[in-house]
């Protein structure tokens, strides 16, 4: 690659995390972009040697955008990454692994419109911005969330947990959520969804509690990648412990819902969006 530039950054997080935050749709779009008055608000890649990727990058006052787009050259997880955009430049990506720690070392051809300055800082600030993000992602903290319902604790109950009305108000999250097996105490449940390449994809997690009509107490225990259950590993260390806890309140027919779940640093802010509009459903459902 001539006249290339380079930026770098270290993560505190092991390689195979560092590898999937970078590499993964679901996480792309919570760090791809240069300032805090830009988003990446899609983003779909098919991780092998001539998959195609496509990240939309938007000013978030709607007032530009465009989309990133090409193909993946060389994929070898989780230490390094080639692709060649669209319009014929190309770039690395490397992963070094020291102790708990991950370097992460994009060289790309710069584009012949802006200054090779120019380029060099956007580069490196979304770059800072994933390391940002990854840095915190090991981060748990309990987040909070109460609603209030005009119909009765029993109602509500059901239709939160209830097949059919739980995949309407969780719809929030993912329009294909939905779950698998029971909640009954000491039960196995897993919570699914479908991204944007048709992979299933979701937690594997077990009910500590649930008091009909009282509470309901979740804890996470792996994750649903591809299909496939992962039950240890670094991914899956970031919710170690993690726990989601639903408690039922009524009174004078009002019934009172709240909500407390972990979550750490790379999906705190999308909890913070999301979980309000979900409850809201989940209130116009009972409400009807």
């Amino acid at each position: 690659m001539n006249h290339s530039i380079t930026v770098e950054a270290t993560v505190a997080c092991h390689q195979q995390l560092a590898w999937s935050l970078y590499t993964n749709p679901d996480h792309i779009r919570f760090w791809n972009a240069a300032s805090p008055d830009w988003h990446c608000p899609s983003a779909t890649n098919e991780l092998k040697p001539g998959g195609r990727f496509d990240y939309r990058m938007e000013a978030k006052d709607g007032s530009m955008g465009f989309n990133f787009t090409g193909v993946f050259n060389a994929v070898d997880a989780p230490s390094f990454l080639s692709y060649t955009m669209d319009d014929g430049r190309q770039a690395t990506i490397s992963f070094k692994a020291k102790e708990n720690h991950t370097t992460v070392t994009v060289t790309f051809e710069p584009e012949q419109t802006n200054s090779r300055e120019l380029q060099q800082t956007g580069w490196q600030a979304i770059l800072d911005n994933y390391r940002q993000y990854a840095d915190h992602f090991n981060k748990l903290r309990t987040l909070h969330f109460t609603i209030a319902i005009n119909a009765p604790i029993e109602k509500v109950f059901s239709t939160m947990l209830s097949h059919g009305t739980y995949e309407q108000w969780t719809a929030e999250f993912n329009p294909t959520s939905t779950f698998e097996g029971s909640w009954e105490k000491g039960s196995d449940i897993r919570f699914l969804g479908t991204d944007a390449n048709g992979k299933v994809g979701g937690m594997i997690s077990r009910i500590r509690e649930n008091i009909p009509n009282r509470f309901v107490s979740i804890e996470h225990i792996g994750m649903l990648l591809n299909g496939e259950a992962i039950t240890d590993g670094p991914e899956v260390d970031a919710w170690a412990g993690s726990q989601e806890n639903y408690a039922f309140s009524e009174e004078n027919g009002v019934t009172t819902v709240k909500v407390s779940i972990d979550s750490n640093g790379g999906y705190e802010g999308y909890f913070n969006e999301t979980y309000p509009k979900a409850l809201n459903v989940l209130k116009n459902i009972c409400e009807a």
